[in-house]
């Protein structure tokens, strides 16, 4: 029965598959030429709201915070084709395959007003990232490799109304962090930090991947208390917002401080260590972290700055992520005074 049903689901599988991946453009993938409209690719039916049925949705269980947009993601992958996951739990596409992610924000009618959406097309030479703005009629986005600033106005979930001018990065700020050992990567799809909005997307989605025997166990939900221990939250929101760039092989591999996949050394993540650089990003303060007293760690403080020669994360914030710092403030504050 098993072998049937597994023979029956492979079967639908085939059949969606070849019925919607004539409205994706394969060959605007994988050429060299990057199309100025996204419509080129086929991915979106004439608006941000309208993804095609070939794209297998999913979301995180801690996202990258980003000025409190909205992100809604997709995965192509070619037909007959399939992504491996590899011990670390991430996700490895074939060539021909896109990650496509929305931006945007809910205005005071309750509807979701996308900016931008950026895609990374892995290519035969490699992954490439691109940034497409949609255009003020909803209908398509235009490639802008510059980079744009929008004005942009929400609501937090408290309320709080905000006003920002909000940053769709350039090519180049693309790569700085999706950059490891100098090549462009994904950095989002971890399968313990995957998570999925119904159950018939979470087996879609599994069904298109070569799964080991085991995988890593579901890592904690930085906003959700009861998945885990305030310290296990703390290192997810590290890992997916610091870990792209603070790792080994990453562009901030020269501060010694490491929040990717499974960093536990205190002083690697900062614990009592002294930054290897003074400035004004220290604050005046000795420790990165300072057990017992966020008031007086450096990485708080470049948490809570919007001022760009302090802030932390560099890009893809104009705000201050207020929840994730009292996360982190939280976590510090629970340490052991030395």
């Amino acid at each position: 029965m098993r072998l049937l049903l597994a023979a029956i689901a492979c079967l639908a599988l085939t059949v969606s598959v070849k019925g919607t991946s004539a409205q994706i453009a394969e060959a605007a993938i994988m050429s060299a030429e990057n199309p100025a409209l996204l419509s080129s690719f086929g991915f979106f039916d004439g608006a941000a709201s309208k993804p095609s049925a070939a794209l297998l949705p999913y979301a995180l269980r801690t996202p990258l915070f980003s000025d409190y947009a909205e992100k809604q993601r997709f995965l192509y992958m070619p037909p007959g084709k399939s992504y491996t996951v590899d011990q670390t739990g991430r996700l490895q596409f074939p060539v021909g395959s896109a990650l496509i992610k929305s931006f945007g924000y809910h205005d005071a009618a309750g509807n979701l007003n996308i900016i931008e959406t950026r895609l990374l097309l892995h290519r035969a030479e490699g992954w490439v990232a691109l940034p497409y703005v949609w255009n003020a009629d909803g209908k398509d986005a235009t490639l802008k490799i510059g980079g744009a600033r929008k004005a942009v106005e929400f609501a937090k979930a408290d309320g709080a109304k905000m006003a920002i001018s909000y940053a769709v990065p350039n090519k180049n700020q693309c790569k700085q962090c999706h950059s490891t050992k100098d090549a462009v990567m994904p950095v989002g799809p971890v399968w313990q930090n995957l998570a999925f909005e119904t159950a018939k997307a979470r087996a879609n989605f599994a069904m298109r991947g070569e799964l080991p025997s085991s995988l890593p166990a579901v890592e904690a939900k930085w906003d959700d208390a009861k998945s885990s221990t305030v310290e296990a939250r703390a290192l997810a929101y590290l890992r997916v917002n610091c870990g792209h760039c603070h790792k080994p092989t990453g562009s901030a591999s020269n501060s010694g401080l490491f929040y990717d996949d499974h960093e536990r050394n205190p002083a690697a993540l900062g614990i009592g260590k002294r930054p290897v650089a003074a400035g004004r990003g220290s604050g005046n303060f000795d420790f990165v972290i300072e057990p017992g007293h966020p008031e007086r760690s450096i990485l708080t403080y470049r948490m809570k700055s919007v001022d760009p020669g302090i802030a932390m994360p560099e890009l893809g914030r104009a705000s201050a992520h207020d929840e994730g710092a009292a996360l982190l403030e939280a976590w510090i504050r629970s340490m052991k005074p030395a």
